[in-house]
This record gives structure tokens, C-alpha cells and sequence, in this order.
């Protein structure tokens, strides 16, 4: 999950760009960062901690050359320290390699370079690769081919970006199951793990296959395959723009991408049209299957809860980490649905590659031109825009807006379509209660762990808001079915666990009502999200986030969600924690 940048600019010194761009992937990792950049030789600055923080000891920008390599890392072999911070270099200091991915056979490679007289410095998977570079050079390959040689040896994923002293106009890139991309800009040229990176110089985009390999030099891009045959890629114009990954005036991206909602909700509905062709191509399903990972898996559940309700199809929904057990029972009758933001998760791309033609696949996806893009049948986009924040927001309720647009056209009852156009309006009634959860947040910031319950639609918004509050404030968290408090999770409840009640007017809500007044007979706090009308909610909860529509649970999920988003940041922020840079965690989840 670790973030990498290359470039060969015109007549501009490199490193000032390389930490401009680096600094628009940290949300991929963010415990250690590095530049390297080549002239008559390789200089290279690095350590770990946040770019901020190691930029004001180091001065990251202050190094000679117009070309040169970046990393910010996600830590996988070996802890943060300046020895496993990339960039990695050979023997010699002549060549410098960063990496997102992991080497599994790098223990037998390493033995076996040591037996051949190199040194190591590093706890690292990565420092294979400039040793495996520089034992090819020194056969008389040049940078580009002695990479291909090198990576030959290599099992697992990788992305990575390669510089050589003896060749100090060449970047070399290449990638299997690990995201990089080309940008095109004017006498410009980059490779990078993710657009945003790159959006201030360029919006023209190429998106490496895996086996595939690009070569930046002063004379353009140039991409082969992996027998080194020239091959043409189509460009594609991606529609953000560089204000999109800045954080406008808010304090972080989470709360400024949380305020977004919105307007990402509207972009996605404007997609109704698109997906109307693409139930017009399906046949009859006799199953869907969704397959997904952390949020959008929580997406998926009330995908779940659509589809039998709407369709009356029967609809399955697994963790793409799992898939592999249950792939078997698939066939041609089969609608495998995988939900990805980045379009690049690990778990998920290795399961649309278990489907291998037994059922159709459709990919519900944010990024334009991204593996899951090209590896499914049918591809929705939703349009929220780039998300830097780790925990996910403004993607998940696009998410949400995408599978139930999918799931009214398959079942037909447009007349759905009405009240889905509404939710925009419910979602800014929901962020005008941000003071109030400021004041809730602050009334339990300290407590060590939460419950979230809920029914139907409602229970995957619970497990979403459990999962939203352990990502960026680490209070332990369990999102519960409020039916099964009573088989086993009641032994829990005492007067220091908080409970939070999702209960939307519908056909749950009086069964949620009775299980709020379990939780209360054991001492513990509630605190109830429900509609400005539910007189009975309010005078069981100590503590009432209301909801003035009336608007049916079928809907909630989308604005509802709003308020637990908010409790998670402020908690987050009271408690001194960095929301956009939780510790252990990555956006862009691309190892398995």
C-alpha cells in the first residue's frame, strides 16, 4: 500500500515536484518517505515519519537533478526506521529502486545474492531488487533490461520505479498486481500509484497491465511488453482536477470529504442513464453475488437487502478475502458484483480473476481506467471524485447510491427513483447537526468501547459506524444485529459501554425499540438516531441525533450514516488523533 513517484522533467529541478506528488499519496502509507535523484550521481534523502515532519529535518526538496524517484511508505517488512525507508540502492550507490507490493521468495533471493558477495542494509523485501539490478548491469545489461531480468526472479506484486547513475536520463517502471500509472504532461513524464498525485502537472493517463513496463526519458514515454515488444496504450482524460485532492479550508480531508456527500451523491445519480444500458445487456440471474472488502463490503450487505427485497433475487455477499472458498458455485446464471473505490484492492482483483468467465462480473468502481475496469464485464462509475482520507466516506454512500440505482432498474419500479433524488437534501439536514455531535463526541471520547445496533438496513450502517470510530479513534467497536444482543453480546452491556441506535421509521423500528430498552436495563448510555417524530426513541435515549424526514429505512442508510461519520472525526480529533493518517492503515489496500 506504499505510494511511489517517478519523473524526468524539462529543464526543472526534479525533487521539489517528487515532494509535491509524493505528499498527494500518503494516504497510501505514511510512516517513513524518501527521494532519490540522479545527475552525474544518485542523491538520496530519506527517513521515517510523516513527510511534514521529515521535510522540515531533511529538506526533501533540496537535491540536484531534473529526474528522480519517491516513496512514501506503508510499512510490510521491517519497522519505520530511515534503514527500510526506500529508496533501496545497490552495492555500488548506482542505482536507487522504490517499490509498492511484496516479494514473497525475497528471503531465497537475498540468501543467494549474499552468497554472491552483496551487502544488505535493510530489514526489507524491497533491496532485492536494486542488488538483482545491479548483478544483471554488471553482465552488461542496460538499466531497462537488466529490471526485465530482475523481476523475472521476483514472486508476488510489485509497482516500481527504477533510476541508474550510468543511464541518468531514464526512469524504469514496471508492475504485476500492484497499480502504476503513466501521465503524459507537456515535456513532462511520470509514473506514479495514483492520479492525484500527478493532477497539478497532468490529467492524461495510462494505466499499465500487469507484465507490463514503461521507460520515461527525455524523449518521451515508451511502454513495452514483458518480452520488450513496443506496444500502444490508449490515454485516457481523467476528470479531477488538482483543487479536488486539497483540503479547501477544512481541518482535514475526512471532514471536508464527509461535507462533500452531497454533491457526490448528486454526480451519481446523474449515472442513472449509463446503468439503464447495462441491464438492458443482462440476461436473467438466478443469483447475485457481491464481493468486497471493509466498507464496501458493509455497502454490499445492504445490496443484499435490496436485491431480495426488490428483485426477489437471492443475493450473497462475501469478503473478497474469502472468495476463493466459495467460487466453486458459481455459473453462467451468476452475477458477480465487486465493489472496489480505487479499482486496484488486492483481495477484490483476485477475486474477479476467480470468476474467470463463470459468471458475469460487474465492477462498481471510482477510478476511470483501473484494473477492476478492465478485468470485469460491466463497469458502474461513481462519481464522488478523488477520496484522500483512509476511512472511507463519500465513496461509501456513492457506493450505496450506485447499487440501489442498479438495483430499481433491474427490478423496474422507477417510482423509487424519486425519493433516491431526495436523499442530497436529507444529507445537508444531517451535517446541520454537527454541533450537537460535537457535544456528544466530546461526552464520550473517553469511553473503551462502543456498540452499534440496528435492523435490516440499518445493521450494516452499524457495522459501518463501528467500523468508521475503530479506524481513526482505536476504541474497540462492534456493529451488532440488535436482535442478537440477547445471544451472547448482552453479557457486555454494563453503564461504561455507550450504545448507539440506528432506527429509522419502518418495520424494524419497533423490535430496535425493544432492544434499546434491553441495553438501558443493564446501565448502558444510548444514543439514538431516529426521526424528529419518534417521541418514544427520544425518551429512551440519554443522548437523540434527529432526523426530520420521514423518509422510509429503505432510503436511511445513506444520510444516516452522516452523523456517525461525524462522531468518529470529532472523537478522533479530541482525542488528539490525525483522522486522515490512522496508525496500521492504508487507503489503497493492494497486498493480499
Amino acid at each position: 500500500m506504499c505510494g511511489i513517484i517517478g519523473c524526468i522533467l524539462y529543464n526543472k529541478k526534479a525533487a521539489p515536484v517528487l515532494l509535491n506528488c509524493v505528499k498527494k499519496l500518503e494516504y497510501r502509507g505514511y510512516d517513513s518517505v524518501g527521494i532519490a535523484t540522479s545527475s552525474s550521481i544518485i542523491k538520496i534523502k530519506k527517513d521515517s515519519g510523516k513527510i511534514d515532519d521529515v521535510h522540515e529535518n531533511l529538506n526533501l526538496d533540496d537535491l540536484p537533478g531534473d529526474m528522480g524517484i519517491a516513496h512514501v511508505r506503508w510499512a510490510t517488512h521491517g519497522l519505520p526506521t530511515k534503514e527500510n525507508s526506500h529508496p533501496h540502492t545497490d552495492c555500488k550507490n548506482k542505482i536507487a529502486v522504490v517499490h509498492n507490493g511484496i516479494i514473497e521468495n525475497y528471503k531465497e533471493i537475498r540468501d543467494q545474492l549474499i552468497k554472491e558477495g552483496h551487502q544488505f542494509k535493510s530489514e526489507t523485501d524491497t533491496e532485492v531488487i536494486p542488488h538483482l539490478i545491479e548483478k544483471y548491469m554488471d553482465m552488461g545489461n542496460d538499466l531497462e533490461s537488466a529490471t526485465r531480468l530482475a523481476i523475472g526472479n521476483i514472486e508476488g506484486s510489485y509497482a516500481i520505479a527504477a533510476i541508474s547513475r550510468d543511464e541518468p536520463n531514464k526512469v524504469v517502471g514496471a508492475r504485476k498486481e500492484s497499480p502504476l500509472i503513466v501521465g503524459k504532461g507537456n515535456r513532462e513524464y511520470f509514473i506514479a500509484s495514483d492520479a492525484p498525485a500527478i493532477l497539478e502537472h497532468t490529467n492524461k493517463i495510462i494505466y499499465l497491465e500487469d507484465h507490463e513496463m514503461v521507460i520515461l526519458s527525455d524523449e518521451g514515454i515508451e511502454i513495452k511488453d514483458s518480452d520488450g515488444n513496443v506496444i500502444k496504450k490508449e490515454i485516457f482524460t481523467i476528470d479531477w482536477t488538482p483543487d479536488m485532492a486539497k483540503k479547501g479550508g477544512y481541518d482535514h480531508f475526512m471532514l471536508k470529504e464527509i461535507h462533500e456527500q452531497p454533491e457526490a451523491v448528486k454526480n451519481t445519480l446523474k449515472e442513472i442513464n449509463e446503468i439503464k444500458k447495462i441491464v438492458q445487456k443482462f440476461k436473467k440471474f438466478n443469483r447475485i453475488c457481491f464481493v468486497a472488502c471493509g466498507t464496501s463490503y458493509h455497502a454490499s450487505l445492504i445490496g443484499k437487502y435490496l436485491f431480495e427485497g426488490l428483485i426477489a433475487i437471492p443475493t450473497d455477499v462475501i469478503l473478497a478475502s474469502e472468495f476463493g472458498y466459495s467460487a466453486e458455485a458459481l455459473d453462467e446464471n451468476t452475477l458477480v458484483i465487486a465493489i472496489t473505490q480505487s479499482g486496484e484492492t488486492a483481495d477484490t482483483l483476485k477475486a474477479l480473476k476467480l470468476v474467470n468467465h463463470k459468471a458475469k462480473t460487474l465492477a462498481i468502481v471510482n477510478v476511470v481506467g483501473s484494473t477492476a475496469t478492465r478485468e470485469a464485464d460491466y463497469v458502474i462509475y461513481i462519481r464522488p471524485g478523488p477520496e484522500i482520507g483512509v476511512a472511507a466516506t463519500k465513496t461509501y454512500v456513492s457506493q450505496l447510491v450506485a447499487i440501489y440505482l442498479l438495483a430499481i432498474c433491474m427490478s423496474g419500479k422507477e417510482e423509487l427513483l424519486e425519493k433516491l433524488q431526495n436523499i442530497p437534501d436529507y444529507m445537508r439536514n444531517a451535517l446541520e447537526k454537527e454541533d450537537l455531535i460535537k457535544e456528544i463526541a466530546m461526552k464520550y471520547k473517553d469511553a473503551k468501547d462502543f456498540f452499534f445496533i440496528g435492523r435490516g438496513f440499518s445493521y450494516p450502517t452499524a457495522m459501518e459506524g463501528a467500523l468508521k470510530l475503530k479506524e481513526i479513534t482505536y476504541i474497540h467497536a462492534e456493529g451488532y444485529a440488535a436482535g442478537e444482543l440477547k445471544h451472547g453480546p448482552l453479557a457486555l452491556i454494563d453503564d461504561d459501554v455507550p450504545v448507539v441506535a440506528v432506527a429509522p421509521p419502518g418495520k424494524s423500528h419497533e423490535k430496535t425499540l425493544s432492544n434499546v430498552e434491553e441495553v438501558k436495563a443493564r446501565g448502558a448510555h444510548v444514543i439514538g438516531l431516529g426521526s424528529s417524530e419518534d417521541e418514544v426513541l427520544k425518551s429512551e435515549a440519554h443522548d437523540m441525533i434527529e432526523f426530520e424526514d420521514k423518509i422510509d429505512e429503505m432510503f436511511s442508510s445513506i444520510h444516516y450514516v452522516i452523523p456517525l461519520q461525524l462522531l468518529s472525526y470529532y472523537i478522533s480529533v479530541m482525542k488528539g488523533i490525525d483522522p486522515d493518517h490512522p496508525k496500521n492503515l492504508a487507503k489503497c489496500v493492494t497486498v493480499e
